[in-house]
């Protein structure tokens, strides 16, 4: 949705590495949010993204207009109803069947051979590999590792959003969710720190943390040592 960092950086690079061509597509989705605060203020950078391309030698960039994705009003959409029903499903009502319609259209239109997703939207990730295959799509869908700060935050669109003393605070979320404790003490320590946590939960082998600084949403998941 731009706001371009090194994190989208990272997975144009292995793109491009693995493709004959590369195609970068940039649309802030409006049906993906619940909040239309949050749409309103979603940082948007298009002559700083392009830049960014045009530097990682991306071949083509998908820029469509919101009627040009939508010319039916957005009377179409897909539904998933098991995994987009947990985590940030629940907490964002509509978020995965606005996220899931757009990926598919996207996808219908360039065609491409694979689509590469980061890890930090695991969930994401997981729901798009999944309706790509339920519909026998020609792409496949491939993973790529979370990037991150040098402290360890996320990398993030959002990350710009946070007031200084909110990114300071912000790679607490990370440390805590790496730590033995159960959900339940990790979430309690946050909210100590000064975070309100959505849910932090374990699942697929993963740990799961959704918690707000602030105004600005931050998610992150890390790999569980072992699978509950």
């Amino acid at each position: 949705m731009g706001a371009l960092h090194e994190g989208h950086a990272s997975l144009l690079r292995r793109a491009r590495s693995e493709n004959d061509l590369t195609v970068a597509s940039i649309f802030v989705n409006p049906a993906q949010f619940n909040d239309p605060r949050d749409l309103r203020l979603y940082p948007r950078t298009l002559a700083g993204d392009i830049k960014k391309l045009e530097a990682e030698k991306t071949d083509f960039l998908l820029l469509p207009s919101a009627r040009g994705m939508y010319p039916d009003g957005y009377r179409y959409r897909l539904s998933e109803t098991v995994d987009s029903k947990v985590l940030c499903g629940a907490h964002r009502p509509g978020h995965f069947e606005g996220v899931l319609t757009v990926v598919m259209k996207l996808l219908n239109l360039v065609r491409a051979d694979r689509a590469y997703f980061g890890e930090k939207d695991y969930q994401q990730f997981r729901l798009i590999k999944g309706m790509a295959e339920a519909f026998f799509m020609q792409t496949e869908i491939i993973p790529c590792p979370t990037l991150r700060e040098t402290d360890g935050l996320a990398m993030s669109s959002r990350n710009l959003l946070l007031k200084p003393e909110h990114r300071r605070l912000a790679p607490a979320l990370y440390k805590a969710i790496r730590s033995s404790a159960r959900p339940a003490e990790v979430k309690k320590r946050l909210r100590a720190l000064g975070f309100a946590p959505d849910y932090i939960e374990d699942r697929w082998g993963r740990r799961f943390a959704a918690a707000k600084l602030g105004k600005v949403r931050l998610i992150d998941n890390v790999k569980l040592a072992f699978v509950p």
